[in-house]
């Protein structure tokens, strides 16, 4: 686990023995798990580490991170990057949402497996989800590495912020293109991109952008709209 080790000094994490098992033993098991559902492309150990673990934690710098207490993972699939976040900071509380059930019952067997208790895995459609008066703008932070444009996933994950709150998106090298064509989507949400932030985990391929979102107001009763219209038909 030495590129995981690297990374959480490189970012200023504690770690321990304990910290790194619970790292490996949640690779391993996530790993077995998919030999019978399809949760991640990445099947290399070492791979794994560097695309799944190192890239979770490059959040944690930013003060939207550091002063979140409630996060929801958007799309989280094998729990990326809910789960390495919760692994490190067991003061802060993650939802992880996805709509695939299968997936949802695999991260509720293996963290409970693991002890990682500040995690609470839910089953569902984010569009259903946000309009839940539970759920509703009352997340510090929403964190997302799904695959869907900027517009689209702005949709999904801003209903979930409090005000005063952000959404990072994972993103790579078309970040550009979709900042323009997300800008509407994201100004009619409540939100106001603050700031990209760019990153290389050492000695690899990973290049990622973590776009900032402040949300800065409520977001408009109509949003979002139902399941299924946001990837069809993006806000312009």
């Amino acid at each position: 686990m030495d590129q995981l080790k690297t990374t959480l000094d490189q970012l200023s994490i504690p770690w321990d023995d304990s910290k790194i098992a619970t790292f490996e033993q949640y690779r391993k098991s996530i790993l077995e798990w998919n030999e019978k559902v399809n949760l991640t492309a990445v099947k290399d150990p070492e791979e794994f580490e560097r695309k799944h673990f190192a890239d979770s934690l490059f959040v944690v710098g930013h003060p939207g991170f550091q002063n979140a207490s409630t996060i929801i993972d958007v799309g989280t699939g094998a729990g990326f990057p809910g789960v390495p976040l919760a692994i490190c900071f067991p003061e802060k509380k993650f939802v992880l949402l996805d709509s695939v059930q299968k997936k949802i019952r695999i991260l509720q067997l293996v963290t409970e497996e693991l002890g990682i208790s500040n995690v609470k895995p839910i089953s569902g459609r984010a569009e259903d989800l946000a309009r839940d008066p539970a759920h509703r703008e009352n997340y510090d932070l929403c964190l997302s590495r799904a695959v869907a444009n900027l517009a689209t996933l702005s949709e999904y994950c801003l209903p979930f912020v409090a005000v005063g709150g952000y959404f990072a998106a994972y993103k790579t090298e078309s970040v550009n293109a979709e900042q323009d064509e997300a800008g509407s989507a994201i100004r009619r949400l409540g939100g106001r991109l603050e700031e990209v932030i760019t990153y290389v985990v050492d000695d690899t391929i990973i290049n990622h952008n973590i776009l900032w979102i402040n949300k800065w107001k409520a977001t408009p009763k109509e949003y979002p709209r139902k399941a299924g219209t946001p990837s069809r038909d993006p806000i312009r």
